[in-house]
């Protein structure tokens, strides 16, 4: 009998060689998640920490359950609880715990509202990802759900997404499995002249994302510099060619305010480039295209981040 991952990229609901004997302490080297603490009494079943990893996120379309992915940093953390505490009670924990915090809460599902074995489609089923635990760790055979809640929020800290996701099951004692994902690319942008070399002659552009600003300013962060340094190098020894700096933006807030901004990234690009690293003005025009020209969607976060961008285009 082919034992079922205990998977679900959305939330990993994890069930240790040892899960049916509760443990009485945490596990070793875990840590609670910042901000939102663990319901009160509960154990420390299970740890895990991925720096970048896809993730599937519920959500309902058309009174049908529907995923979309997001990637970032994914924390798992899985706890169990007594089974005096109901999964309602640490569902209503979760969610104040939730919105004192600030989070906007994205969805929550029951038995109410979700017409389906939640579990058979998060452990088993089509909503299965990639990040499966070790083939070892597998549900109980005889596994039928009871009661069940899931809730998923999401709040921008500084200027990263940040997605947690709560599912309680009720076993022999409640379950509860918290997920947080902070959004960000895995392509760290450091573009080397390499890259420039290659993607300019070849394509005529090239898509920059190693130069930072903050939300909705123009000024470039320090963590810039190597890319800055590395664009102003094949310049400096391409001084016959000219370049045109275009800013771009995603589709979030006001066409104009954006159609601006991205022009005045282009423009800061410029003056660090030739004020820092003696490009030739000569060499650089700016341009700014705001969001008209995205790349990827704007109905994902990934898709946002692809499409807010410096790109180099020469002329």
């Amino acid at each position: 009998m082919k034992k079922p991952h205990f998977i679900a990229a959305v939330l990993l609901i994890l069930s240790s060689s040892n899960l049916f004997a509760q443990r009485n302490t945490d596990i070793e080297n875990g840590k609670d998640y910042p901000m939102i603490s663990r319901f009160a009494g509960s154990v420390m079943e299970w740890y895990e920490v991925k720096n970048f990893d896809r993730y599937f996120m519920l959500s309902l379309k058309d009174n049908a359950l529907d995923k979309y992915e997001i990637d970032g940093k994914v924390t798992r953390i899985q706890y169990s609880s007594q089974p005096e505490h109901s999964v309602f009670e640490i569902f209503k924990s979760y969610e104040n715990a939730l919105e004192n915090a600030g989070f906007e809460i994205l969805l929550t599902l029951d038995k109410t509202n979700c017409g389906i074995n939640l579990s058979e489609q998060l452990y088993i089923g089509e909503f299965n990802g990639l990040n499966s635990l070790p083939a070892g760790k597998a549900i109980k055979p005889d596994f039928k759900e009871g009661e069940f809640a899931y809730l998923s929020a999401k709040k921008k800290i500084t200027d990263k997404d940040v997605y947690i996701v709560v599912y309680i099951t009720s076993w022999d004692w409640p379950l509860i499995t918290f997920d947080a994902i902070e959004v960000h690319s895995m392509d760290k942008g450091l573009v080397t002249v390499k890259d420039l070399e290659t993607d300019l002659s070849q394509n005529g552009h090239i898509a920059i994302y190693g130069i930072h600003f903050d939300t909705g300013k123009s000024d470039i962060k320090p963590e810039s510099a190597q890319t800055l340094k590395n664009i102003a190098e094949f310049m400096n020894t391409h001084y016959e060619k000219k370049y045109i700096i275009v800013g771009h933006t995603d589709n979030t807030g006001d066409f104009d305010a954006n159609l601006k901004l991205s022009f005045e990234r282009a423009n800061a690009v410029m003056n660090e480039l030739v004020t820092k690293y003696n490009v030739k003005a000569t060499q650089l025009r700016v341009y700014g295209d705001g969001s008209t020209a995205p790349i990827s969607t704007n109905a994902t976060d990934e898709g946002r981040a692809k499409n807010r961008r410096v790109e180099i285009v020469e002329q």
